[in-house]
């Protein structure tokens, strides 16, 4: 597995942990880059990581609103905390990080998907996020 699929692991967990325990975004990016101080080996997949919250961080709600105005009839509350979490990084890929071609940020998205989340997942992120891509 490559560093930045690991970082997207690892952003994934942040962004779900702070989104399932109502904790601000920013503190558990905190608590996070705390522990990762004491992890040297993992810096690479650290980096990356703190990169794609930051950027949600960032573009919250701009990432937010595309996801809604894509999600087809699919409210953000109501879409599984984990679908939420591969969403927002996807997106950030997609409109925010020029570094990352579109087809790679919607196949790690959905990756992401049929393994953490529901069997029909992967194909819901693969939709919101090729609207997404197009519309850009």
């Amino acid at each position: 597995m490559s560093a930045r699929s690991k970082a997207r692991k690892r952003a994934l967990d942040i962004l779900y942990q702070s989104d399932v325990r109502g904790d601000d975004l920013a503190v558990t990016l905190a608590a996070e880059a705390k522990r990762a101080a004491s992890e040297p080996a993992r810096e690479a997949s650290w980096l990356y990581a703190r990169d794609i919250v930051d950027g949600v961080i960032d573009n919250g709600d701009a990432i937010d609103e595309q996801i809604v105005t894509h999600a087809r009839d699919w409210k953000l509350e109501r879409m599984p905390a984990v679908d939420r979490a591969i969403l927002r990084i996807g997106v950030w890929e997609l409109l925010f990080n020029d570094e990352v071609p579109a087809a790679v940020a919607i196949d790690e998205a959905v990756e992401l998907a049929k393994e953490f989340s529901t069997d029909d997942s992967g194909a819901f992120v693969h939709g919101v996020l090729a609207r997404i891509g197009r519309a850009a």
